[in-house]
């Protein structure tokens, strides 16, 4: 499809108040993070760069999750400049109407949420991951492993001198199932092998049952329950797994089929993996409220009324996203619903104030 001038005008436009306000955004983000890093890094030896280079890698993905703020104000900007400059006025004149120059302004903003989640998302997740495991080496947990694969739930704990690998094949709500631990000395050397049928891994002090444990240079034990203390228990896991932007599209299909086959809950990752695929139309509705609110208040507001109003109505919007969200990841709502209610409803609402704008 070949843009006409007015066309090209306005996504120009549009696209240089992006750029200015994400690079405001960046900035900020940068300068706040590097102080969380440097606060982070205070008690090692790290030099200066390590804090620097975490916040370029973690800055994208603190962007992303600011882009539909970014769109809003960028929307207020542009007409706040196109009011100014009587370019309004100048559209009119050449037959374009205000709800063509809003649906430029919203159609762009879907595509350009296309590109953020195609394009943008993936490449600020693979710096995400990269900075995750670059910090987890400064950690004091960076002995203790968790991962999920096909093969079922894996850990690395380490308690009194003695390295536990774990293996589970089922997981769900606090218990494992089909467990096998073999555990290992300092210098890799085999101590015992423990498997059970299950555990209760609420607590740090896990409870096995149906036990068999082989040692080394000693006769096989059996118990119908058994003490196990790890550094892991159900919360902790849960928290370590609860990072996703760290994880691409691919990489999130992957993990749930992994959860899956252990029988962990992929509520949460299939609620993170709609929540990407909805954020176009969440961009698309921003870019179509700020239209509104400027055609609405252009008339007798200052420039940082204007703004204020809009951050207002941004944090408003976020915690009705979130909120509908929060039900959905607690099963009050089915995922699909509670992630579309909210652009439903504020589409609709919009509806309401398109007509009031057309009319002016």
């Amino acid at each position: 499809m070949i843009l006409k001038i007015y066309q090209k005008n306005i996504i120009y436009s549009f696209l240089k108040n992006i750029i200015i306000v994400s690079t405001v955004f960046m900035s900020l983000a940068f300068f706040l993070n590097i102080l969380e890093e440097i606060k982070f890094f205070k008690n090692t030896n790290a030099s200066l760069q390590y804090p620097i280079f975490l916040t370029f890698l973690n800055v994208p993905t603190i962007l992303y999750e600011l882009f539909p703020f970014i769109i809003l104000i960028s929307t207020q900007l542009f007409f706040l400049n196109s009011f100014n400059k009587t370019e309004i006025i100048i559209y009119k004149n050449f037959g374009l109407s205000n709800i063509k120059v809003i649906k430029i302004i919203t159609l762009f903003s879907f595509i350009f949420g296309i590109f953020i989640i195609t394009v943008f998302y993936t490449f600020s997740s693979e710096l995400k991951y990269s900075y995750l495991s670059f910090k987890n080496k400064y950690t004091n947990d960076n002995k203790y492993l968790a991962v999920i694969n096909e093969n079922g739930l894996w850990i690395k704990d380490e308690f009194n001198q003695t390295i536990n690998i774990i293996n589970a094949e089922k997981f769900k709500d606090n218990l494992i199932e089909n467990i096998t631990i073999v555990q290992l000395n300092e210098n890799f050397d085999f101590i015992k092998n423990i498997n059970a049928k299950g555990a209760n891994i609420e607590k740090n002090n896990w409870l096995l049952y149906d036990v068999e444990i082989f040692h080394k240079d000693k006769p096989n034990e059996n118990y119908q329950e058994y003490q196990f203390y790890s550094n892991f228990n159900k919360q902790k896991i849960d928290s370590l797994f609860s990072n996703l932007s760290s994880q691409n599209l691919y990489k999130l299909k992957v993990m749930m089929n992994d959860y899956k086959n252990l029988g962990y809950s992929t509520l949460e990752i299939k609620a993170y993996i709609y929540k990407i695929i909805s954020y176009p139309f969440y961009l698309a509705i921003m870019a179509l409220i700020g239209s509104i609110l400027m055609y609405s208040v252009k008339s007798n507001k200052s420039k940082t009324v204007i703004i204020l109003i809009g951050v207002i109505v941004s944090v408003f919007i976020y915690y009705l996203i979130y909120f509908s969200n929060l039900l959905g990841a607690n099963e009050n709502l089915p995922l699909i619903v509670s992630t579309g209610l909210p652009y439903v409803l504020l589409f609709l609402s919009s509806s309401v104030g398109l007509v009031s704008v057309n009319e002016k």
